[in-house]
Order: structure tokens, then sequence, then C-alpha cells
């Protein structure tokens, strides 16, 4: 299958962007710490440069979950691949997601935590693609929110090929 790659959102855009994220989830948090969870492996870029923009006491957990396999879209089926390990109970929660666009993977994920009983869970997605949700989501910080394009970069990858782009591109077929 042959595909070229453009250019969709700069690396400037991006790290400006995650600055103003980074301001924000410190001024709503203030005096409070939280346990950032990445959701793998799409997110760590994003959760690297995050983690480093966000001025509270902050620790980090990771969470694998699966709905594309290789695919350009969602199998609709999400497959926990690896858990969280730390418990939750009376923690603030961030999820710090990649991109959501169907919604039933972070959906999966919030029923899951839920039960945990956290203090609070907010969700931060570098990228909403709203035009593809199938499951309601309320996303508490938005970096990019996107048309339905077929994107990679920046911790994003197309069948494991194209995490290292320092931008966010689209993928043309």
């Amino acid at each position: 299958m042959g595909q070229s790659i453009i250019e969709y959102i700069s690396e400037n855009d991006i790290r400006l962007r995650v600055a103003e994220l980074g301001k924000r989830i410190s001024y709503d948090y203030k005096d409070k710490s939280i346990l950032m969870v990445a959701v793998l492996k799409g997110s760590f870029v994003f959760l690297a440069d995050l983690v480093r923009e966000v001025n509270l006491q902050t620790e980090v957990s990771f969470v694998s979950l699966s709905s594309y396999a290789d695919d350009i879209v969602s199998s609709g089926s999400v497959r926990l691949l690896c858990d969280i390990i730390e418990p939750l109970t009376g923690k603030d929660v961030l999820i710090v997601e990649d991109i959501i666009d169907s919604g039933l993977t972070i959906s999966y994920l919030m029923e899951k935590l839920t039960v945990q009983k956290p203090n609070s869970i907010k969700i931060c997605a570098l990228l909403d693609k709203p035009s593809r949700r199938l499951s309601e989501v309320r996303i508490d910080y938005v970096g990019f929110e996107i048309d339905d394009e077929f994107v990679v970069g920046y911790g994003i990858d197309f069948a494991g090929k194209y995490r290292n782009l320092k931008s966010i591109a689209k993928v043309v077929f």
C-alpha cells in the first residue's frame, strides 16, 4: 500500500500547545498531586513533554490498550495489553492519550479505572477527532481538534512506523 506523509501540525505548534496544557493542568490541580496515566504506545512522547510542563507533584504510570492492531480504523474491540500497577484509590488521575477518535478505548479505560475509586479522573488528549465519535467522552484538556485524517508522528504510528516524527503528519493513501 503506497502512502505519502504531509505535515499537518508543526513541531513548534505542538511545543507551544503542550506548554499551554501544562500551565492549565498546573493551575487546575494547584496544591494537589496527580497521577498521570499514559496510554501506550502512542502517548509516550506527549507524556514526556507534558510532564515537564506541569509544575506539580506528579507520579507517572502506564497502561497499554489496543483497538487498531495494524489497521487504519478501530476494530471496535478494546484489548488490555498491560495494566496499571499503582493503586488509584483517593488519587487524582489524569489520563494522557495521544488521540481520541471513536472514544471506545478511552471509555473502556475510564470504566476500568473508576472501579478503583480515585478521587478524580480527567482526560488530556493531544488530538481529538470528534467526527469519529461512537462513545460519548468528555475530554478535559485537548491539544488540537482535527478533521477525520489518519495521522502519524510525535509518538503516533502506522504499523509501528513514523513514531519518531517531530510533527504530526497526515497519511495520504
